[in-house]
């Protein structure tokens, strides 16, 4: 492809591609990357990253992994180490350290490497990354425990695996250039500056947050900014030790005090996915194909101690003193895919050694990439196999999350238990909260869609979120959270009926399509009032004496059906606009007004639309 505006705009447009495919099909979105960026490159050879890029690749790149390896580490939170047990925090030191140790053995007597660039190789493969975890642990869906462990893992050891592999390369190119004391006193600088700048570039940062120096709309932008500055700057005084002064910078940032990251972090977060993308399909172009053939089965034997010895090495030596379980450890024995962090890093330090001649450096890509795609490939079509015949798959997630503690909200859940369904409610509001917790119902104190809930909420038992509470401006953002994380017909909120009434008031049409909760017009100041009449939330259980039309027929407009519960215990919500039909040896929760004159039931609902 000799246009460069048309190759850059291909490498955009199938990158959202392969990150869609990887949504609908539930894997993680390296492995269309990598095949695209192979079929594209080596193999059809319609565009090579070296072609398109020339001598600006390896900035392009080493920019793009600077803020990759930021981005991580601004998720790299003590705390959430120490809050997630021992197990978390001994397979991100112990288990690092073995899985360095047994992977640089095994490529240095297998592939005949040096001992430096097998322990570079070990360093690198130390990673696994939540890019890869978390689709494998939507469609295995393993125990709580474990699946906690496994993505809480991917996320503190990308920024720790990648510290060690920058230190390990620090050391390597220092002792290219000098003797062995030399090498050291080398060494020692390129720390030494890259965590000084590092350590003065993260707090100054942290600081001008806190302090609110920085005008908000420019913030995003004046850190992206001003890391990259530290990036050249530490790399201008000391060869090679930006990598280390952004790695850390990140993580001085995520533990200030006081400091929120999370709107740099999300910005971060959907920056990181478009270099991500882009750069695994311009790295995968630059594959040789015939160089991976010539690795050979010393490849093979790598794989194996990887996979066979190291992981479950690690595991089991990270496990002592945990109490989890040996079919539970297995599971976690066996998933453990590489991820981006491993291939651009790798694609980087490749490039680097090359370019101060070390030899053998193009070697460390094609064993890579190898890793990657065995792992990704071997573990994402049998860890769900494998965690049925270890009995630590979780059920299907049945349960309801309602956002909103109201006593309309107590009451359906009171009910709802009653008929063994699992149910927590979650809100802001403490009164609610307790209230809720006096009648024995799970309930959540906080932001539901917060990174506390992420890690302390059960997120994996809920398989419907309704959304019932009367903050106006937090329930788009719950619904727009737990779509993005549960997919589409999984949340749905209370109509507030606005769209037509007040166009003032009006909500995007992508937000006005989930709110169609239970029935036409019942809004929350509708369901406030319905109880504050005395109307009751009960369960019926239809038969073929009494079916759903009868039902119907005898209610009639004093009965608003909530939810219907078929003869094997599955669930349903009533949607507007969705036709249920009840059948015999059904359940049906419904809230019941009490008998009334005619027509009041009707003109009370109306009445409350605009509530």
């Amino acid at each position: 492809m000799s246009d460069p505006l048309l190759s850059l705009v291909s490498v955009g447009l199938l990158s959202i591609a392969c990150q869609y495919l990887a949504y609908k099909i539930r894997l993680p979105a390296i492995l269309p990357l990598l095949i695209v960026g192979i079929v594209v490159g080596p193999v059809f050879g319609v565009l090579n990253a070296d072609s398109l890029f020339g001598d600006l690749l390896f900035p392009v790149v080493s920019l793009s992994v600077a803020i990759i390896l930021f981005e991580g580490s601004l998720t790299l939170k003590f705390s959430d180490i120490a809050g997630h047990g021992n197990m978390v925090r001994n397979l991100c030191s112990i288990g690092v350290v073995v899985t360095w140790i047994v992977a640089a053995t095994a490529a240095h007597y297998s592939l005949d490497l040096s001992w430096q660039l097998s322990f570079l190789f070990g360093a690198i493969v130390t990673v696994t990354g939540p890019t890869v975890i978390v689709p494998m642990l939507r469609t295995v869906r393993p125990k709580t425990n474990l699946a906690n462990i496994l993505r809480w893992e991917g996320i503190v050891i990308d920024p720790i695996g990648a510290l060690l592999a920058v230190l390990v390369f620090e050391f390597i190119v220092a002792s290219q250039e000098t003797a062995i004391t030399h090498t050291l006193i080398a060494f020692g600088k390129t720390v030494g500056i890259g965590s000084v700048l590092g350590l003065a570039a993260g707090y100054l940062l942290g600081l001008s947050i806190r302090k609110e120096w920085i005008p908000h709309y420019l913030l995003n932008t004046a850190v992206l900014t001003i890391i990259l500055g530290v990036f050249a700057a530490s790399n201008y005084v000391a060869h090679e030790s930006g990598l280390l002064a952004v790695t850390i910078a990140g993580m001085v940032l995520a533990n200030m005090k006081d400091v929120d990251v999370e709107d740099i972090l999300e910005f971060k977060e959907t920056l990181s996915v478009l270099l991500i993308s882009g750069l695994f399909i311009l790295l995968a172009t630059r594959l040789n194909l015939q160089s991976v053939i010539d690795v050979g089965w010393g490849s093979v034997v790598v794989l194996a101690a990887i996979m066979f010895v190291a992981r479950p090495l690690s595991v089991m030596a990270s496990s002592i003193g945990t109490g989890l379980k040996l079919n539970e450890l297995a599971l976690l024995s066996w998933i453990a895919p590489r991820g981006i962090v491993a291939a651009a890093v790798s694609a980087l330090f490749s490039l680097k050694l090359e370019e101060i001649g070390y030899e053998g450096a193009g070697i460390i890509v094609p064993i890579v990439f190898m890793v990657i795609i065995a792992t990704v490939v071997v573990q994402s079509l049998t860890s769900r196999t494998v965690a049925s015949l270890l009995k630590v798959r979780a059920p299907a997630p049945t349960g309801y999350l309602i956002f909103g503690g109201s006593k309309f909200n107590r009451a359906l859940a009171c009910e709802m238990l009653n008929q063994k369904l699992d149910v927590t409610i979650a809100d802001t509001n403490w009164d609610a909260i307790r209230e809720a917790r006096m009648m024995d119902i799970p309930v959540y104190f906080g932001n539901p869609m917060s990174d506390h809930a992420a890690r302390h909420l059960d997120l994996n038992t809920f398989g419907s979120v309704l959304i019932m509470s009367p903050y106006k401006q937090l329930n788009p953002l719950i619904a727009y959270h737990f779509e993005y994380t549960m997919g589409k017909d999984k949340v749905w909120a209370l109509t507030n009926n606005e769209q037509s009434t007040r166009p003032s008031h009006q909500v995007s049409e992508q937000y006005a399509k989930k709110l169609t909760l239970f029935d036409e017009g019942v809004t929350y100041g509708y369901l406030a009032s319905a109880i504050a009449r005395e109307s009751q939330v009960k369960t019926t259980r239809l038969s073929e004496e009494f079916s759903y039309e009868q039902y119907i027929k005898q209610y009639g407009e004093r009965a608003t059906p909530l939810i219907a519960i078929n003869a094997e215990g599955k669930s349903y919500t009533f949607i507007n606009g969705n036709s249920i039909e009840p059948k015999a040896g059904w359940r049906l929760i419904s809230l019941i007004e009490p008998e009334r004159d005619e027509g009041t039931t009707e003109s009370t609902k109306k009445g409350h639309i605009e509530s």
